[in-house]
């Protein structure tokens, strides 16, 4: 099975930046961390695969009640990862940060690699 290539910065690559800063190492752990959690990752891969989803979607998808994903939700949107908006009283969330699907594809890549599974 081919790899995608996943590019998504127009930045110079990592390995010719500068050492990253205290300040950037901390900024980066927080977006880490904010992706690290289980449900967050289950609702983003739900969104990648279907492009835009209502809370109520998620929620059934995910088996979750709609104020628990709800508040999810915000974590990501607070980070600029995905947006929203209202259509009656629904609120639909897309993603628009294009590194987030390149990280989870990845990150996928390496559980399967580690477990022996590429």
């Amino acid at each position: 099975m081919a790899k995608a290539k996943v590019e998504c910065c127009e930045l110079p690559p990592l390995k010719s930046r500068r050492l990253m800063s205290p300040i950037q190492a901390g900024g980066l752990a927080a977006v880490f961390k904010v992706l690290a959690n289980d449900t967050r990752l289950r609702l983003l891969h739900a969104i990648v695969r279907a492009d835009e989803l209502c809370v109520t979607d998620l929620a059934k998808t995910l088996g979750m009640k709609p104020q628990a994903v709800s508040n999810q939700l915000q974590r990501l949107s607070d980070l600029g990862i995905l947006v929203s908006r209202r259509e009656g009283n629904n609120i639909h969330y897309r993603l628009v940060d294009r590194c987030v699907k390149g990280l989870l594809e990845q990150g996928w890549c390496l559980m399967d690699e580690v477990a022996g599974e590429s």
